[in-house]
């Protein structure tokens, strides 16, 4: 009989973390009541995991095994990905986040991917594909003598099959989309998400050849290949195809390039497949149909008394990789083909979060040479002992199927578990779980606001900053809430420059250095990095381009970026100029001037019904002689929050009107504002009641012969949907360091 040991350890958590952890991942009954406490569902996985020894050794004591497993979790030294921690020990045990697709070029291929993508999203996972195999828009149909219409419109099926299902409130689908640099439609492909309307349910990125890179270096063309019959269809400027990328990505964050060659360098199996795309945040390079099981080393449990404790960083890298190998055995795979593929390759993908903060807990600012090497060092060790901790599993297990033919029995190095074994994730969620700066990126504020119930504002500050604040005397709550105000203690406040050093943040680092340390992590994982590279509001597209060709020069195997401001604000299509986009000081105050119109007994006007999230909203819009004068809105069902604000909606609107504010003005400010109920699709799509008011008054303007109104534009991840807390971008996504909440699911 197997021995219960007692459980101690009770993990401790910040209010953050609870909301997380209650919003979504403790398990519910299905009133949606809460069945367990933190300790409950670290308990639940650690047992769920730890069973899978009994596979290899029937006589193993699973209860020890489990105790590890849980104080590891309790103690937030490490965390699986979120899919482990929601659905171990439940009825869907689905354990992966990351998957990849194939996309055949026949009608029958594509469905089938749709098809496979509803059922990875509903148990919780992320999709990645590539669309490079589909022949390009215009090209021949034999079967039914028309042209094809291109994966960009395959790639809108997708994009609405993932809008459309549900995940049962834990998490929601993200995908990737890489077209390669040589497809013919690959210019289509860099600009299909410039106004943000769009395939807002996929990451896009350009699959980059060294071929196509030596060409831009070169100034010289490079060849379109068509995928349907591998003939050049024609050539386009390497220089002119990276500076399109560039400016893209520099106006609003896309797409990121990926280094395909790269990634198939690295290829531990080629004989089983080429890799062609990655996961939703790009650090998990995948064949067709495979998956990978993550998690993450919390580096800022490994310090103690002011340095690294090898020691136990060695045995929580040796514990973490028996855990995920046990996930891999464990899991319940949503597709057979993806059970086989995972199960010959057993690809495991052991990262950290926490690095600022070791750095911190050291005193090494972020953005020195000493953190640059220091990082390589950590990296090496944990490399290092996970590839030592897999070959001992495999002494016990066996290694994995495809073993032979691989690229390590080809070296004649010892057998090995897993294919793969380190990956770098951007740990958004989890640590806000763990309490830890997220990935391997810089702090992304020491101190923040958040509001909580009641509208009561609290200001959240970093513990180690607080505590230096606190011991060396320039602690107060109305310093901690100034800096609250940008997040940055860098040349401000009179804070000892030697606490401004260590405590850098996103915006305090160059992005030279933020490339440089991606690229010293990247040496020794063995998948990629997920990291975003932050720029100011004011870099300039060739700074971009800087850092595209560094990224590529010091080895990286792929880059995210991203410009303070370029998404949070409205983004315009082509068809307006900037002064219809957004009024001046000057027209503004003119306007103002004027005296405002009363309001006749009698106006004449039509009431349009708009379907939201919210159900359906009536919006009257009435006129004078003059022009729109005054707007009404009633909601399909009377009172509430969203029928006041709906009122004070149609009260701003209409004096503003009155004021002499043109009407394109007032639909560039409410257009493509979004909540966290939209409904519809495509161009039908209503992002909110506010976004309904603005397609109202296009209607109206339209019907009535007002001329040419605005373009469709998007406020684009400002809030968060779930709590209205401050949206922050790292590692290809967009994540709440308040609830959790984050767009990649």
């Amino acid at each position: 009989m197997m021995r219960r040991r007692s459980r101690i350890l009770q993990p401790e958590l910040n209010p953050n973390a609870m909301t997380v952890l209650e919003r979504r991942y403790l398990k519910r009954d299905t009133d949606g009541k809460i069945l367990e406490q933190p300790a409950d569902m670290f308990k639940r996985v650690a047992d769920t995991i730890a069973a899978a020894d009994l596979k290899f050794d029937n006589a193993a004591d699973t209860s020890a095994i489990s105790d590890q497993f849980y104080t590891m979790m309790a103690s937030l030294e490490f965390l699986p990905n979120s899919p482990t921690l929601m659905n171990a020990g439940r009825e869907l045990g689905q354990l992966s986040a990351c998957f990849v697709l194939p996309v055949g070029d026949s009608m029958e291929e594509i469905f089938d991917a749709v098809k496979h993508t509803a059922l990875i999203h509903k148990s919780g996972g992320g999709t990645g594909f590539s669309f490079s195999r589909l022949r390009p828009a215009n090209d021949v149909v034999k079967s039914t003598t028309g042209v094809s219409s291109g994966p960009l419109s395959f790639m809108k099926v997708f994009d609405m099959a993932t809008e459309t299902i549900k995940q049962g409130g834990t998490r929601r689908g993200a995908n990737m989309a890489i077209l390669r640099v040589d497809h013919p439609d690959i210019m289509d492909f860099i600009t299909c998400k410039a106004d943000m309307t769009q395939l807002n349910n996929f990451n896009i990125s350009v699959g980059i050849t060294e071929i196509f890179m030596e060409a831009v270096k070169r100034g010289e063309t490079y060849n379109l290949v068509n995928p349907r019959n591998g003939k050049t269809m024609g050539t386009l400027n390497a220089s002119e195809v990276f500076e399109k990328i560039v400016t893209q990505a520099w106006e609003n964050g896309e797409p990121g390039i990926v280094f395909l060659d790269r990634l198939n360098r690295d290829n531990p199996t080629p004989h089983i497949g080429a890799i062609e795309s990655t996961n939703p945040c790009g650090e998990q390079p995948l064949l067709p149909y495979e998956s990978c099981n993550l998690g993450s080393i919390n580096l800022g449990k490994m310090v103690r008394d002011g340095k690294i404790d090898w020691d136990h960083l060695k045995h929580t890298v040796h514990l973490g990789v028996h855990f995920l190998d046990n996930v891999v055995e464990v899991n319940r795979y949503p597709l057979p083909e993806i059970a086989r593929m995972t199960l010959g390759n057993r690809k495991i993908g052991l990262g950290v979060m926490g690095w600022a903060d070791m750095l911190i807990q050291l005193q090494i600012p972020y953005d020195t040479e000493e953190a640059i090497e220091l990082a390589g060092n950590v990296m090496q060790f944990i490399n290092d002992e996970a590839h030592a901790a897999s070959r001992k599993l495999a002494m016990q297990r066996g290694p994995f199927p495809n073993f032979a033919g691989s690229v390590f029995e080809k070296r004649g190095e010892v057998p090995i578990r897993n294919a793969t074994v380190t990956t770098i994730a951007p740990t958004g969620t989890l640590s806000i779980i763990a309490n830890a700066s997220s990935g391997v990126e810089p702090l992304f504020a020491v101190s923040y606001t958040r509001q909580v119930m009641d509208d009561d504002i609290l200001v959240e500050v970093h513990p180690i900053f607080e505590k230096i604040a606190k011991a060396q005397g320039f602690y107060s709550h109305e310093l901690m809430a100034q800096i609250a105000v940008t997040g940055r203690v860098r040349d401000n406040f009179g804070i000892p420059e030697d606490v401004q050093g260590v405590f850098a943040t996103a915006h305090d680092i160059s992005p030279e250095m933020h490339i440089r340390m991606q690229a010293a992590f990247q040496k020794h994982t063995d998948n990629a990095v997920s990291k975003t590279v932050n720029f100011s509001k004011t870099a300039t597209a060739d700074d971009v381009a800087k850092v595209y060709d560094l990224a590529w020069q010091l080895g990286c195997k792929g880059v995210t970026i991203y410009r303070d401001g370029s998404r949070d604000k409205q983004v315009l299509t082509t068809g307006s100029a900037p002064d219809e986009a957004k009024p001046t000081e000057e027209h503004t105050e003119k306007a103002m001037q004027r005296p405002k119109r009363k309001r006749p007994k009698i106006l004449k006007g039509r009431t349009h019904q708009i379907q939201t999230g919210c159900g359906p909203i009536y919006i009257t819009i009435n006129e004078d002689q003059e022009g729109l004068f005054e707007l009404f809105t009633t909601m399909g069902k009377a009172g509430g929050c969203a029928a006041s604000q709906n009122e004070a909606i149609g009260r701003m609107v209409s004096l503003a009107w009155r004021s002499g504010i043109e009407a394109r003005n007032v639909i560039t400010q409410l257009k493509g504002i979004s909540c966290h109920s939209p409904a519809g699709f495509g161009e039908n799509k209503v992002l909110s009641c506010a976004d309904a008011v603005a397609k109202a008054i296009e209607e109206h303007m339209a019907a009535n012969g007002y001329g040419e109104v605005p373009q469709r534009h998007t406020l684009v991840r400002g809030a968060c949907p779930d709590c209205g807390g401050r949206m922050l971008h790292e590692g290809g996504c967009s994540v709440c360091k308040v609830c959790g909440y984050s767009d990649c699911g």
